[in-house]
């Protein structure tokens, strides 16, 4: 329906106790009528100066050729030649005062995701601030504000699966002066105080005395009552703590924790999957770290990491036994002629495997520069697709957490990964004598369908032995 935008003095005439349509400088064609209509003629013509709020144009010329007209023809031809070009100077920013975010483009891969609100109706965001995410099979999508404003509606509820383009929210830029206003606060009321009756001149009545013998119950034979089964709401994280209420929450598993389980189960089920162990002396690669750390720093701005000698030897096996950088598709193998190791890294909404493209190309700093780079992005949420997508080889580092051994789970669709654990000093045998070492297990979960166990076992040894003594990798050993 056409809006005539009209100066303060108007609307002020036609509002004078609602002062919240001030803020918008319209108003619809059904809020006048015949009555109203000259007096409002008279109060625009008066106010429509240089310095007031008014129609660009000859505004008085409009009212005075259809001055023979009724008042609602009249009115219509005023909001038609509005739509045409006859604009208040706050035209342009009034219609930028309200905007409705629509759901991005996804990438390739994806076609929905499910909503996640952070903020609420009525609460007010500055720019660039997350209203809210959509939470797909890979990733979350932060959804910020446009700019600085008030949420004044939302189209979707919290959890609801959205496609690309369905509206999300509506913004108001102009509502933010007036947010805190406009929202009542609702004062404490004060305590009544207590009323006290007459003081009683005589005691109470004893209780009393049963004539039959209280019966008790054994404990053994009271039933625990069932667990009362609760829908956990928005604010309350049952996964924080345990509260011995005898309560059960129902949590929806988000996008990213049903997906990594679904690959999880598949590459159980497509998989033949088994586990070969070796340990690796890592005093050497913690000498090198140590002798050369105050170095690195300072050429690189970033500390070496104990990463970076594993990607590198992982690497360098690879190079000698391209099957494990190989996978099957239906009934081909395909070998493929670059190294991009994924990177397993806990984040805060799941386990996501960020990758190290061309890790072949890489010497110590650059790969610790990329880890460096894909680990803020997973400990903020704002990994892409596009860092995560594809993927030859996979390295999970258990030992952050303190892991002794474990069997790491194949990542799909590849054919092999490497567990890390933690660094243990155990008494080892070194030369016919018995010395304390650090040590690390290692384990290489691989496809037995087309990896055999001398080459895993082979390629498991290279990394010990280039990890051990770094010096192979530049012999080529």
């Amino acid at each position: 329906m056409a809006a005539l935008r009209l100066s303060r003095p108007a609307i002020k005439q036609l509002f004078p106790n609602n002062t919240t349509h001030l803020s918008s400088f319209s108003v619809q064609r059904k809020s006048f009528d015949t009555k109203m209509w000259s007096s409002v003629v008279a109060t625009q013509r008066r106010s429509n100066g240089p310095d007031d709020v008014g129609f660009r144009g000859n505004f008085k010329g409009l009212l005075s050729s259809t001055s023979s007209l009724p008042p609602r023809t009249r009115l219509d031809a005023v909001c038609r030649q509005d739509r045409r070009g006859f604009k208040t100077s706050l035209r342009g920013r009034a219609a930028e005062t309200d905007k409705v975010v629509v759901t991005p483009q996804f990438a390739d891969s994806i076609s929905e995701g499910d909503v996640r609100w952070e903020k609420a109706v009525g609460d007010t965001v500055a720019e660039d601030e997350v209203v809210a995410e959509i939470e797909t099979d890979k990733t979350s999508i932060p959804i910020n504000a446009p700019f600085a404003g008030v949420i004044v509606e939302r189209f979707v509820d919290d959890g609801a699966t959205v496609q690309p383009g369905v509206k999300l929210f509506t913004i108001s830029r102009f509502a933010a002066g007036t947010s805190a206003t406009a929202i009542p606060k609702t004062e404490a009321s004060s305590p009544t105080p207590p009323t006290h009756g007459p003081i009683p001149s005589s005691p109470p009545p004893p209780p009393p005395v049963p004539s039959s013998p209280v019966s008790f119950k054994p404990t053994a034979a009271v039933t625990p009552k069932a667990a009362e089964v609760q829908v956990t709401s928005k604010d309350s994280d049952p996964s924080s703590s345990i509260t011995g209420t005898r309560t059960e929450h129902r949590v929806k598993m988000n996008r990213m924790r049903q997906r990594i389980a679904q690959r999880l189960k598949d590459a159980q089920n497509t998989n033949a999957m088994l586990t070969t162990f070796n340990e690796i002396d890592m005093s050497n690669v913690m000498e090198m770290r140590k002798k050369h750390q105050d170095a690195f720093l300072k050429r690189h701005n970033l500390k070496l990491g104990f990463m970076s000698a594993f990607v590198k030897a992982s690497v360098f096996a690879l190079l000698d036994q391209p099957v494990v950088n190989a996978v099957i598709d239906g009934p081909d193998i395909v070998y493929r002629d670059y190294v991009d190791v994924s990177v397993a890294v806990a984040a805060p909404k799941g386990l996501v495997v960020p990758v190290v493209r061309n890790a072949e190309r890489m010497n110590y700093a650059d790969i610790e520069k990329a880890i460096m780079v894909l680990g803020e992005k997973a400990r903020t949420g704002s990994l892409a697709i596009e860092d995560m997508d594809g993927g030859t080889f996979t390295i999970s580092n258990g030992g952050v957490f303190g892991s002794l051994c474990g069997t790491p789970i194949i990542n799909p669709p590849q054919s092999a990964i490497l567990g890390m654990h933690a660094i243990v000093e155990r008494p080892v045998a070194v030369a016919g004598k018995i010395e304390i070492r650090p040590m690390m297990y290692v384990a290489l979960t691989y496809d037995h369908r087309l990896i055999d166990g001398r080459e895993a076992v082979l390629f498991l040894r290279k990394i010990k032995s280039a990890v051990e003594d770094p010096r192979v990798i530049l012999l080529d050993l």
